[in-house]
């Protein structure tokens, strides 16, 4: 199994600590050592493209390298800096492992660093684990006449539904001028074009062929997802405790059947609000009641989270805890926010202290091309008991590939792995091996490396098409396959924007009851509302569509100097 030297490790640095920027580097990487997320052989990032992700000089970076060099941690190999493959470090004598590793690390340099010795490499077997007795007695999970079993067809239940346009619910008519077509730019709608190439074809050619013979991939899905998780989020699984799912829909209804089979009642599971849609649909449909919980610019806030306690200040909070978070904290959907580590520690301690279980829907991680990445939510939860990472390819290779992963607490995992068994994977073994032989060439991560840069590219466009309008703004985001647009009349802006020709979603959509808060905020949209703009188009076509947007927008009162009515250029 290859490894991709541009992997986005969870490395950070903090410019306030008062330690030196290369020393943190230093001690983050030690700490990735001693708790298993780097092991050896593993690659590290280039020191170019570290720097330019942390906006740090080229030789901070190798100065840092060579310390680590010097110490036994790294070897250059063939041009490439890795793990020493041979490195072990005594037990005894490993670092302190306690600080989540976004965080710069407080302790003094070490005068004697842990003693690497060449041995053969640790083993992958994880440590046993005990299960809680509430979920060893849960009875085996039927599979006749299950509202939430996955349809025989799995294409069925991976089909996307965009906020723009719910199930059964026909779109608006749409003024088409000269004959020319619509451009549908609501997010989730457009194909991953970049995707057509020879190894990807490829990839699928050889899996069905060898699925017809017989034979797998070298190296199995969980594996690569394995490694994936370990280099660039920080969650440390063995291959055997990753299920591969049709998508984060379908790790969400596994999750809560499992749970509300182990409660035997209906779980109380609060999702964000705004949030996105599907997930909302998914908490309904298998029984459970969702509760929608108001996010701030950090994502979801557990001050806001009922308690059934004295609040205070004359207040008795009556409302039950929730038994479910579910939640979007690196890249919160649709404004688009980063939970910070303090508020992710305040989450853990909260659910631990009320028996909730955590679901992280961890969709675009990949696509972050500015700023620090945090790692996963699931890498703080060092104890294993309380947080679920869901992931998906959706963003990366197109929502129509319908594949994804979960990773679950070790109480829930073997009644997790029971009921996938019971019910059958949505997923075929074709489309498993698949993906994996694209990960093993290395493809996947060039074209991810690929699909970043031209996000990026597309949301510039959509900024400079959209600069100096009155009253709108293209938020700032740190990556992500959408945009989000503040304007001063959602609803106008949607409906003349689809008279034009050009289909967006409002972010009024993503609210339950469009209970908006009146007022600005970083990372929200205003009193007048908001777009919500995929990414996925072709260039060609999110410049026409923007242009478009421009002059829509110039045309209502507060976003611009064109008045309503005067006659524009059309999309197409």
């Amino acid at each position: 199994m290859r490894h991709p030297r541009d992997v986005d490790l969870p490395l950070t640095v903090d410019r306030t600590s008062g330690v030196p920027l290369g020393e943190q580097l230093v001690r983050q990487v030690r700490d990735l050592v001693a708790r298993g997320v780097l092991r050896p052989g593993d690659p590290l990032p280039s020191s170019r493209a570290l720097a330019a992700r942390l906006g740090t000089s080229r030789g901070t970076v190798t100065a840092a390298w060579d310390v680590l060099t010097g110490e036994g941690y790294l070897v250059a190999d063939r041009g490439a800096t890795r793990i020493t493959p041979s490195l072990h470090l005594d037990p005894e004598n490993a670092p302190a492992a306690t600080t989540p590793p976004s965080r710069t690390l407080p302790a003094p340099v070490r005068t004697t660093p842990p003693r690497p010795h060449p041995v053969p490499p640790p083993s992958q077997t994880p440590p046993p684990r005990a299960t809680p007795p509430d979920l060893t007695s849960t009875p085996r999970l039927a599979t006749s006449h299950d509202p939430t079993t996955p349809p025989a067809h799995p294409g069925a239940a991976r089909r996307p539904r965009s906020a723009a346009a719910p199930s059964g619910t026909p779109l608006p008519s749409v003024t088409t001028v000269g004959g020319g077509r619509v451009l549908d730019l609501r997010p989730g709608t457009g194909p991953v074009t970049a995707l057509d190439t020879p190894a990807w074809r490829g990839a699928w050619r050889d899996a069905a062929g060898a699925t017809a013979r017989g034979e797998t991939a070298g190296a199995s899905l969980q594996e690569h997802l394995s490694a994936y998780l370990r280099l660039s989020r920080g969650v440390v699984r063995a291959p055997e405790d990753i299920l591969v799912t049709a998508g984060v829909r379908d790790g969400l209804q596994l999750v809560l059947r499992v749970l509300g089979l182990a409660r035997r009642r209906t779980l109380r599971v609060a999702v964000e609000n705004p949030g996105y849609p599907a997930l909302r649909r998914v908490v309904e449909a298998t029984g459970h009641t969702a509760l929608p919980v108001t996010v701030d610019h950090h994502g979801l806030d557990p001050a806001a989270l009922p308690t059934g306690r004295w609040g205070g200040a004359g207040r008795w909070d009556v409302s039950a805890p929730p038994d479910v978070l579910v939640l979007t904290p690196g890249h919160q959907y649709p404004l688009g926010g980063t939970m910070p580590v303090s508020r992710r520690a305040e989450l853990l301690a909260w659910a631990r202290e009320h028996g909730a279980v955590v679901i992280e829907d961890d969709y675009d991680s990949e696509l972050r091309h500015t700023g620090q990445p945090l790692p996963a939510l699931g890498a703080l939860d060092t104890a294993r008991d309380t947080v679920v990472t869901l992931g998906s390819f959706a963003k990366v290779l197109g929502s129509s590939v319908g594949v994804g992963h979960l990773v679950a607490p070790d109480p829930l995992l073997p009644e997790l792995i029971r009921a996938r068994e019971d019910l059958g994977s949505p997923v075929s073994r074709v489309a498993q091996d698949a993906i994996a032989r694209f990960m093993d060439a290395g493809e996947f991560q060039r074209h991810t490396a690929r699909m970043r840069r031209s996000f990026r590219r597309r949301r510039s466009l959509v900024s400079d098409a959209l600069a100096d309008l009155p009253g709108v703004l293209v938020v700032p985001m740190a990556g992500g396959a959408h945009a989000v647009v503040e304007v001063p009349d959602e609803d106008a802006a949607v409906a003349r924007a689809r008279e034009r020709g050009v289909l967006v979603s409002g972010i009024g959509e993503y609210w339950t009851g469009r209970a908006r808060p009146a007022g600005r905020t970083q990372a929200a949209s205003s009193s007048g509302g908001g777009l919500v703009l995929g990414l996925t188009a072709r260039d060609e076509d999110l410049a026409r569509g923007a242009a478009v947007l421009r002059e829509v927008l110039g045309g209502i009162p507060g976003g611009g100097g064109q008045r309503a009515g005067a006659p524009t250029r059309d999309a197409r």
